[in-house]
C-alpha cells in the first residue's frame, strides 16, 4: 500500500490536468491530432497512477465508502451472479425471487424439472439457457464436494484470492466476473474485483486498458493496477464508482464528457469534446 501510495505522489502531477507526463506528451506531439492514446502508449506505472487517481475522484464524486448490497453466502450469490449476466438488475432479482420462493433450497433447484427452473426465473434473459447452466453448476459442485446438497462454499475463504477463483472458474459456465461476483458481494467479502460492462467502458475510454480488450480479459488487467493490499471495501469501493460513472455519466451512447470529473484523465473524452468544438 505504502508503494502504491508513494508512486502515487510521484505521478499524481503528470497526471492532474490531463498531462500525461513529458516523455509521453513528446510522443503524442508526434501524432496526429485525432489520435487517441491506448493503454500501450501509457506505461504500467503511469496507468496504475491514473487508476488511483480515478478511483478518488470517482469515489469523492458518488459518495465512497458503499455499503455492501448483497448478504447472500457464496453458493447464493454465485447463482444469482449467474442470473444476472446481461440482465437488468431489477428483472435479476426478480428472477432469484421467484426461484428461492419456488424452490426454497438448492438441493431442490438442482434435482427439479428444468422447466420448473426455466418457469421460476423467466423474468430474467435467456432462462431458456440460464435454467440447465445453473442445475449442471450445481450438480458439479455437489459432486466436488461429495455431498447429497450442494454445499455452501464457505471453505472459500481459505483459500488465497487467485486459488478461489481458479476452483470457481474451472467449473463450466463461470467466468471471471461471476468468480469475483461471487467472492466480493456475498458474506465471504474476498477482494477479488468484478468487472462489468460499465466498469469496461470507463476504464477502456480512460486507457487503463486497450481498445480491443474484452471484459473477461480486462479482468486481470485491471485487478493488476490496484494496491495489493486493499481489502474487500476499498476494492468494492473502486468497482462500484466505476460502475455508478458508467452509469450516470459516461454512458454507452453520447457520454456526457462535459461534466466529467475525470476528464483530464480521459484522452476518449478529450477527442470527443475537441472534435465537437
Amino acid at each position: 500500500m505504502a508503494a502504491s501510495v508513494f508512486l502515487l505522489l510521484l505521478t499524481t502531477n503528470a497526471l492532474a490536468g490531463g498531462n500525461l507526463g513529458s516523455g509521453f506528451a513528446r510522443r503524442q506531439r508526434m501524432k496526429p491530432a485525432s489520435s487517441v492514446p491506448t493503454a500501450s502508449d501509457i506505461d504500467f506505472a503511469t496507468r496504475q497512477a491514473k487508476a488511483l487517481l480515478v478511483h478518488e475522484r470517482l469515489c469523492a464524486e458518488y459518495g465512497a465508502p458503499f455499503p455492501f448490497f448483497s448478504t447472500k453466502d457464496p453458493l447464493s450469490e454465485l447463482v444469482s451472479a449467474l442470473l444476472s449476466h446481461r440482465t437488468k438488475n431489477a428483472d435479476s432479482h426478480r428472477a432469484y425471487q421467484e426461484l428461492r420462493a419456488t424452490l426454497p433450497t438448492w438441493e431442490a433447484v438442482r434435482d427439479a424439472p428444468t422447466e420448473a427452473v426455466q418457469h421460476a426465473i423467466r423474468a430474467c434473459t435467456w432462462p431458456e439457457q440460464k435454467a440447465p447452466r445453473i442445475q449442471a453448476v450445481l450438480r458439479e459442485i455437489s459432486e466436488r464436494c461429495g455431498t447429497d446438497a450442494p454445499c455452501a462454499l464457505d471453505f472459500l475463504a481459505e483459500m488465497p484470492v487467485p486459488e478461489a477463483r481458479a476452483w470457481l472458474e474451472s467449473i463450466s459456465g463461470v467466468g471471471p466476473k461471476t468468480s469475483a461476483a461471487t467472492l466480493l458481494f456475498s458474506t465471504l467479502r474476498i477482494p477479488a474485483m468484478p468487472v462489468d460492462s460499465h466498469h469496461h467502458r470507463v476504464a477502456q475510454r480512460l486507457a487503463l486498458i486497450g481498445p480491443k480488450v474484452g471484459e473477461g480479459p480486462a479482468h486481470k488487467l485491471l485487478e493488476a493496477l490496484l494496491p495489493p493490499g486493499w481489502d474487500a471495501q476499498q476494492v468494492y469501493d473502486h468497482h462500484e464508482a466505476f460502475m455508478f460513472h458508467g452509469q450516470k455519466c459516461c454512458y454507452f451512447s453520447s457520454p456526457a464528457c462535459g461534466r466529467c470529473v475525470v476528464l483530464h484523465q480521459c484522452p476518449f473524452g478529450q477527442a470527443r469534446l475537441e472534435r465537437s468544438a
